[in-house]
């Protein structure tokens, strides 16, 4: 339902509308989608133009680390909130961590990932990070998600061959 609510509501937009059309329930089968789910500022920052990195920072190996490719359309949900927006993701950088792989992550992406204050004091113990450039936000009108569950991010569509994964 979200993503013929999405092809619905992303047609009134000339850039997105054919895109969302071929790549949800078109030929295109090599284009994933994702559900990010978004705190604010990031989401306003994102959906501005603001912020043109998406990291996500783990202890466990879990979405979107590995599973995130360039071309990828992701739906930026509001956290405890509707589907607001939505981005492609033209490039990814997967890490495993280390003291100076973060020190490095900082460096190279701190203004483009917009960190606010305890940003990188809250992501010191992390093992893994996906790390995004995002293109083409847009808002949308809200779409209401039926996701109840804790995770940040969700692979709705996944177009690897599962044992690669």
């Amino acid at each position: 339902m979200l993503l013929e609510d999405l092809q619905t509501v992303a047609r009134h937009d000339e850039v997105w509308s054919g895109l969302v059309d071929t790549h949800v329930h078109g030929p295109d089968d090599q284009i994933g989608i994702h559900l990010a789910i978004v705190l604010e500022p990031y989401l306003e920052f994102i959906l501005d133009g603001t912020k043109s990195v998406e990291s996500r920072f783990s202890r466990n190996r879990c979405a979107p680390f590995g599973r995130v490719t360039a071309g990828d359309i992701v739906l930026l949900k509001r956290s405890s909130g509707p589907v607001v927006g939505l981005c492609t993701v033209s490039d990814v950088w997967d890490y495993r961590l280390t003291p100076s792989t973060l020190h490095e992550i900082k460096d190279r992406f701190g203004p483009a990932i917009c960190a606010q204050d305890g940003f990188w004091e809250a992501r010191r113990d992390a093992a893994f990070a996906t790390l995004m450039r995002i293109e083409g936000a847009i808002s949308l009108p809200d779409l209401a998600v039926p996701k109840r569950d804790r995770r940040g991010w969700v692979v709705l569509r996944d177009y690897r061959v599962p044992e690669l994964l």
